[in-house]
């Protein structure tokens, strides 16, 4: 068996399609292919409960987008640790910096085998630069930053973003989600950033609320929205860069098309903050 035969191998004996996975649902919402009847029928019953998911979704991306710009064009940052990359869409973290930067740096992590696949996508580099990707979960810092391709890849000695955008509503309070962005912002040498956005209840009417927690109970994968204090305590101890805590649709978005959607339609959080 050639290792190409292994690998397809292993990933296919990984890939349970009966499940949702939040990249695969997360693909489903911005109009991909690649999704399951799973991740259709889960994105289907939280559209139900919150209509404007799609846009939120987008919202998402573009802020990621934003961030990225903003901390390559501004702040001079050539290295990026992308954790829960999800599937390859358009402007991807690597196609942004390199844009501005060519010889920009990425990594990726994620944990649905049907990114794995898809990775090749995402390692198309600027030759100036590099991309990588790594098969980790974020509940397994450790094992992230311990990665030899990781540290092929990037220079610990010199500044990295790291971007946490839309994944952090998939780690429960049981995952411990502080102690694992504290571990990695920890490994990070000062100078660096951290990008995160994540899912809010706080704008929502209480039926919505309460229709998005029944699907969510029925669902997978299971999700933990944090209020603005809950989401403020990522950024202890660093340097949270203007405009704040804001709407992601809100994040240095004057650029955009103008008027930005309502908190209510994105509720979700964004900011991001330098490591002091």
């Amino acid at each position: 068996m050639t290792g190409s035969t292994q690998e397809s191998s292993s990933l296919s004996s990984r890939l349970d399609t009966s499940v949702a996975h939040s990249a695969r649902r997360y693909d489903y919402w911005l109009g991909g292919k690649d999704n399951f009847a799973a991740d259709r029928e889960s994105g289907d019953a939280i559209a139900a409960a919150f209509p404007t998911i799609r846009l939120a979704v987008r919202e998402n991306r573009a802020f990621l987008r934003r961030a990225v710009a903003v901390l390559a064009e501004e702040a001079g940052i050539r290295q990026f640790l992308d954790i829960g990359t999800g599937l390859p869409t358009a402007n991807n973290t690597h196609q942004v910096a390199q844009a501005i930067a060519p010889q920009s740096r990425i990594v990726y992590v994620d944990n649905d085998p049907l990114v794995l696949v898809h990775a090749r996508a995402l390692l198309t580099s600027a030759a100036e630069g590099a991309t990588a990707y790594i098969d980790a979960d974020l509940r397994e810092p450790a094992k992230i930053l311990n990665d030899p391709e990781l540290h092929r890849t990037l220079d610990f000695s010199q500044p990295v973003a790291l971007m946490l955008v839309a994944v952090m509503h998939f780690i429960l309070d049981e995952d411990d989600p502080y102690g694992i962005v504290r571990r990695l912002v920890e490994a990070l040498p000062r100078g660096s950033y951290l990008v995160v956005a994540q899912a809010t209840y706080d704008p929502l009417p209480p039926d919505t609320v309460a229709a998005l927690e029944a699907a969510n109970a029925r669902g997978n994968p299971k999700s933990r929205p944090r209020s603005r204090a809950e989401f403020a305590r990522f950024f202890e101890g660093l340097d949270i860069l203007p405009p704040g805590i804001v709407s992601v649709a809100e994040w240095r978005a004057d650029n955009e098309s103008q008027p930005r959607p309502s908190f209510v339609d994105i509720s979700g959080y964004a900011a991001v903050a330098q490591i002091p």
